[in-house]
């Protein structure tokens, strides 16, 4: 019974260690159409910004001014960790220049803006 426990707690570490988290913006927005979208993989974070305007990360609404020190935050914790912009079609494109410029202020180095493909 002993081994069986052993192996048990060695396959939950393994999969804990190799599943990548991924933080959602927490709002489901409807992304613009581009023949160029391609799929990103290894996305970190994704920021949301819905129809009216307001910007989610992580679940929560922030306001604009608070996206700078959350990225800075987030490339102290994750270098290398990949950002990516979910703006609805509807939303203004002027709260869509200021997130990818806090996240560029903040010197995220991989940043995106999300987009799909025409059906």
């Amino acid at each position: 019974m002993t081994p069986l426990i052993d192996m048990v707690f060695i396959l939950l570490i393994f999969f804990i260690v190799t599943t990548s988290f991924v933080k959602e913006s927490g709002v489901d927005v409807e992304r613009p159409v581009a023949n160029s979208a391609e799929r990103k993989e290894n996305v970190s974070v994704v920021v949301g910004i819905d129809p009216t305007g307001i910007i989610w990360l992580d679940g929560k609404s922030i306001d604009v001014r608070s996206v700078r020190p959350w990225m800075e935050r987030f490339v102290a914790e994750t270098p290398e960790g990949v950002v990516v912009v979910a703006a609805d079609t509807k939303a203004e494109s002027g709260i869509l220049i200021k997130v990818l410029d806090a996240c560029r202020e903040a010197e995220v180095k991989n940043v995106s803006v999300a987009a799909r493909k025409p059906q």
